[in-house]
C-alpha cells in the first residue's frame, strides 16, 4: 500500500557531476522553485538555470483517459492528481513509478542523470498488453535563474528549432538552448500555465507563485514500444544529443553507462555521496547541498573525509584538494563562490583549518601506499598549509589572530566566521567573537599537522595545548567552554551548552582533551544534545533555545543554530564516545547498534538515500532545510567506514553492504 502522504514529501535527486541536477517529489509534484527535469549549471558548478519545469502528462487507452502528472495551483487547486495511480517507486539505480491505471493497464516511468553532462533521460514502458495506449506530455519551460520565479511574458521564444526528432528551445537570449530528442511526435501548440503553487516556498514566506510556458505536446503510442524523451542543455551536453540519430539507442547507450557507473559503488550512501561531487575549472568541487547550495569551502573539506577518503575515492579528493589550493588568499580559503562567479567571500575562520585536516588525511593515505603523489602536487599542498599557518599566526582578515596564550583569536562585529554563521541583515546570530572552542581544536590539528613540514610551529602547538586545556574547562558544569575571551576581553566566557567542544575529543585526527574531563564533555554531550538524528545546536534548557525551525527568513535563521539538530555532527560525537569508552571491537558495535543504526532509518525518507542538512530540536525532529546534504552524507560514510569499521577493508565492505536497500515508498 502505497503512502500519498509520503510521497509528496519526499524527494529525489539526479545529480549531473556539474552542479545541475533534476528532482522533484516521489509524486511528482514540484513543491519548491528548485524542482526541474532540467536544471543546469551553466558555470560549474554554479551559474544555475532551470530550463525544463517538468511535463503534464496522460495517457490515453480504450478504458479512459489517466494522468500520469501532478499540477498544484494556487490557490490550493491540485489537478491533475496521477499520483493516486503510482503503486510502487524505486530509487535503484534511478527514480522509477510504476503506475496502474484504473482499467488494469500499468506504465514504468524512468529518469535518470548522465553524469559529466547536462543531460537527463526520460522513458515510458507499457508493461500490459493493450490495443491502445497514447501518452502525450506538455513540456513546462522557463529558462530562470534558479533561485527566482517566472512570469507570462511577451518577450518568451516558444518555437523551436526542428531536425528530423532533435528540437532546441531558445526561450531567451544568453541562455543554453534547451535540447530535446525524442522518438515520438510534436505538435506545436504554445500556451501558459499560469499560477503553480510551490508549498515549500510559501512555508519558507518566500514567493511561491509561478507561471510555465508550454510549446506543445509530444505524442507516443506506448503498443509499439517504449517512449523516449531526453533533455539537454545545449552546449552542456557533451556532443550527446548532437545531432538527430536513433533516440532508443542513444537512451539503451547511456543507461548501460550510468547502470554499470552506478553498480560500482557499495551501498546506498556511496551512490549518494557520488551527487555531490562536481566540476570546478579543471578540477573538482563538493556541492554543500541540493538544491540551494553550492560550493562553500567549509562544507566541502568536512565532507571531502567520507565522501572521497573513506570511501577511497583519492582521485578526486587529489582534483579538489589542488584545485582549492590555488584559492588561498591570506591564509584563507573563500566561505563560498557566489551563484554568478562574482569574487568569492571569505568570512570563514575554520575553512582554512578543515583544508589542512583534510590534506593530513589525504597524505596519510600515501603513506600507507594507498595513493602515489608526484612531488609537484604535494608541493603544491605543502605550500597551501605552510600559507595558513603563517597568515593565522601573523594575523589575517577580520582579526584572526595567534594571541600570546597560543591560541586563535578571530572576529570583528558584523561578521560570522564559525560554521555556526547565520546573518540577517546587520544581525549575526551567534558572534562567538574571540576564541571559538571548536576552531582552538582545528587550529591545535593544524599546527600538528604543520610540524611535519616544518619543526618552527612545535613550540606554538606546545603552548596552546597548554592554554586550551587550563582556560577551557569549566568546572561548575563539567564541560568545556564554548567561547573564551569573548569580544576580545581577556577572560569573558561564554558558558552556553553547544556541541562544538565535541571536536576536543573527536572529529578530528588529534584529540586535545583525554581522560575524565573528555569522558565528562561527552556525557554532557549526550545528555542534553544527542537526539537520533544528529545534536542539538544549543541545549534545552539555555536562553534563546528554539525548538521548531520553521517561519519567515528570520525566524529561521534565528533558530539554525539555537537548538536546531544537526545530523553531520553525529559523526564527532561517535568517535568521541568511542574513543572515551576504550575504542574495542565491543564499544564500536554498542556505538554503531545506540547512536548510527537510528541514523540509517532517515536515509529512507525525505531526501531518499541521503540524509538531510537540519532537523527541529524538539522531538519528533523533523527534518528540515537542504533533503541532501553534503556533510551530512559525508560524516555518515567517514563514520561507518573509518570509525566504526574494523581494520580489514573486506569487512568494511561488508558493513555498508548491510546498509544496502531499496527506497520505497
Amino acid at each position: 500500500m502505497v503512502d500519498l502522504a509520503k510521497m509528496k514529501k519526499d524527494e529525489w535527486l539526479e545529480a549531473d557531476g556539474l552542479g545541475g541536477f533534476a528532482s522533484a517529489t516521489v509524486a511528482g509534484l514540484r513543491t519548491r522553485r528548485y524542482h526541474a527535469l532540467l536544471l543546469a549549471a551553466t558555470k560549474p558548478p554554479a551559474g544555475r538555470f532551470v530550463l525544463v519545469n517538468g511535463f503534464d502528462g496522460w495517457v490515453e487507452t480504450p478504458g479512459g483517459n489517466f494522468a500520469l502528472s501532478s499540477q498544484l495551483y494556487n490557490p490550493e487547486v491540485l489537478y491533475p492528481d496521477g499520483a493516486r495511480r503510482i503503486t510502487e517507486f524505486k530509487a535503484d539505480p534511478w527514480p522509477q513509478w510504476l503506475f496502474s491505471l484504473e482499467d488494469g493497464t500499468k506504465i514504468q516511468q524512468e529518469i535518470f542523470a548522465v553524469n559529466g553532462a547536462s543531460v537527463v533521460a526520460l522513458s515510458w514502458r507499457l508493461l500490459t498488453p493493450t490495443t491502445k495506449a497514447d501518452l502525450s506530455l506538455r513540456p513546462l519551460l522557463s529558462g530562470r535563474d534558479y533561485h527566482f520565479l517566472h512570469r507570462e511574458n511577451p518577450g518568451f521564444r516558444f518555437e523551436p528549432e526542428i531536425q528530423g526528432k532533435r528540437m532546441v528551445w531558445h526561450p531567451y537570449p544568453g541562455l543554453p538552448g534547451i535540447i530535446a530528442v525524442h522518438n515520438g511526435e510534436y505538435l506545436h501548440q504554445p500556451d501558459w500555465y499560469r499560477n503553480f503553487l510551490y508549498e515549500e516556498e510559501r512555508g519558507r514566506g518566500l514567493d511561491f507563485a509561478e507561471d510555465l510556458a508550454s510549446p506543445g505536446t509530444l505524442r507516443w503510442d506506448l503498443s509499439r514500444g517504449e517512449a523516449v524523451w531526453i533533455l539537454g542543455a545545449e552546449g552542456l551536453d557533451i556532443g550527446t544529443l548532437s545531432k538527430d540519430g536513433a533516440v532508443d539507442k542513444l537512451l539503451a547507450d547511456l543507461g548501460t553507462t550510468e547502470r554499470k557507473r552506478r553498480q560500482s559503488f557499495s551501498s546506498t550512501l556511496e551512490r549518494s555521496a557520488d551527487a555531490y561531487l562536481a566540476r570546478r575549472g579543471r578540477g573538482k568541487t563538493i556541492v554543500a547541498g541540493y538544491p540551494w547550495f553550492t560550493d562553500w569551502g567549509r562544507d566541502t573539506f568536512i565532507a571531502l573525509r567520507g565522501l572521497c577518503l573513506a570511501t577511497e575515492r583519492v582521485e578526486e579528493a587529489r582534483d579538489i584538494l589542488l584545485e582549492w589550493s590555488g584559492a588561498v588568499s591570506e591564509g584563507m580559503l573563500p566561505n563560498r563562490f557566489p551563484d554568478q562567479g562574482d569574487t568569492p567571500e571569505y568570512n570563514s575562520v575554520d575553512a582554512s583549518l578543515w583544508y589542512i585536516v583534510a590534506v593530513h588525511e589525504f597524505l596519510s593515505l600515501a603513506k600507507k601506499g594507498i595513493i602515489k603523489i608526484r612531488s609537484p602536487e604535494r608541493e603544491k599542498l605543502r605550500a597551501a598549509v605552510e600559507e595558513i599557518l603563517s597568515s593565522y599566526a601573523e594575523g589575517t582578515r577580520f582579526g584572526i589572530r595567534r594571541d600570546d596564550d597560543g591560541l586563535l583569536a578571530a572576529g570583528e562585529p558584523g561578521v560570522q566566521l564559525t560554521w555556526m554563521d547565520a546573518k540577517v541583515g546587520d544581525w549575526v546570530v551567534t558572534p562567538r567573537i574571540g576564541k571559538p572552542v571548536e576552531v582552538q581544536a582545528l587550529w591545535l590539528n593544524a599546527l600538528r599537522v604543520g610540524r611535519q613540514f616544518s619543526e618552527r610551529w612545535n613550540e606554538l602547538y606546545s603552548r596552546g595545548l597548554k592554554a586550551f586545556q587550563e582556560r577551557f574547562w569549566n568546572e561548575e558544569r563539567g564541560c568545556l567552554y564554548d567561547v573564551v575571551d569573548v569580544d576580545h576581553k581577556q577572560g569573558a566566557m561564554d558558558a552556553s551548552l553547544r556541541p562544538n567542544q565535541i571536536f576536543a575529543v573527536g572529529g578530528l585526527p588529534i584529540p586535545v582533551l583525554d581522560g575524565a574531563r573528555a569522558a565528562k564533555v561527552v556525557d554532557a554531550v549526550e545528555s542534553h544534545l544527542w537526539t537520533p538524528l544528529g545534536l542539538r545546536s544549543l541545549a534545552p534548557e539555555e536562553p534563546g533555545y528554539v525548538p521548531r525551525y520553521e517561519g519567515g527568513v528570520r525566524e529561521r535563521d534565528a533558530a539554525y543554530h539555537q537548538g536546531t539538530v544537526w545530523p553531520w555532527l553525529l559523526g564527532p560525537f561517535i568517535e568521541a564516545w568511542v574513543r572515551v569508552h576504550g575504542g574495542t571491537k565491543a564499544v564500536k558495535q554498542e556505538a554503531r547498534r545506540r547512536f548510527f543504526e537510528p541514523l540509517l532509518e532517515h536515509v529512507q525518507e525525505v531526501g531518499i538515500g541521503h540524509i538531510s542538512e537540519i532537523a527541529d530540536a524538539d522531538p519528533p525532529h523533523a527534518p528540515k532545510g537542504c533533503p541532501f546534504q553534503a556533510w551530512s552524507v559525508g560524516e555518515a560514510l567517514r563514520t561507518d567506514l573509518m570509525v566504526l569499521a574494523d581494520n580489514s577493508r573486506t569487512l568494511t565492505k561488508k558493513a555498508r553492504m548491510t546498509h544496502e536497500s531499496t527506497s520505497a515508498t
